[in-house]
């Protein structure tokens, strides 16, 4: 999708609309930084790679549109990740990925998850495992935690590139 949703589509296109928005400028991202970069720390207050949010963000649409959504088993790499010994382990883990990698992830997370919500008729359709203390979230509710949770974390990704920035021209 290239530009700004459209202003005055539907519910559901305006939804699928600014989730695509977003997760068009995560891939985008990817294209501003070399592999030594997606793995750095470029701020000193926090762990966060530009790499570890996008393969966080990889995990997150396969958790919500396949996991809880429809309750199917997660995909790998995500099925036989420790996450029992390292709860983090997708942020962590990213050092060990190129930026190739890592945009094929998402690529196909976004894939998965849009041919997943394509065969849903009702935004109303509610997900078949329980969050948050077992209530069941409708689609409408993960779309808008999806816009949530990608824009937020694209707003950390802006900052990361930003230091990265700032590293190479200091060098």
């Amino acid at each position: 999708m290239n530009g700004y949703p459209e202003v005055a589509a539907g519910e559901r296109q305006t939804l699928e609309q600014f989730l695509d928005f977003h997760r068009a400028a995560v891939l985008r991202t990817l294209d501003e930084v070399t592999d030594a970069e997606a793995a750095t720390r470029p701020l000193p207050a926090t762990d966060l790679t530009v790499g570890g949010i996008v393969k966080h963000l990889a995990a997150v649409e396969d958790l919500w549109f396949s996991h809880k959504f429809l309750d199917v088993p997660s995909a790998e790499p995500w099925r036989s990740a420790p996450f029992d010994q390292d709860p983090d382990w997708e942020f962590h883990s990213a050092a060990g990925n190129t930026v190739a990698e890592l945009r094929d992830l998402y690529r196909s997370a976004c894939a998965t998850s849009r041919t997943i919500t394509a065969g849903v008729e009702s935004l109303e359709h509610l997900a078949v495992r329980g969050s948050f203390g077992g209530q069941l979230v409708s689609l409408r509710w993960i779309y808008l935690h999806m816009i949530e949770e990608t824009a937020q974390h694209r707003g950390h990704l802006d900052l990361l590139v930003d230091a990265v920035r700032q590293q190479r021209s200091n060098w």
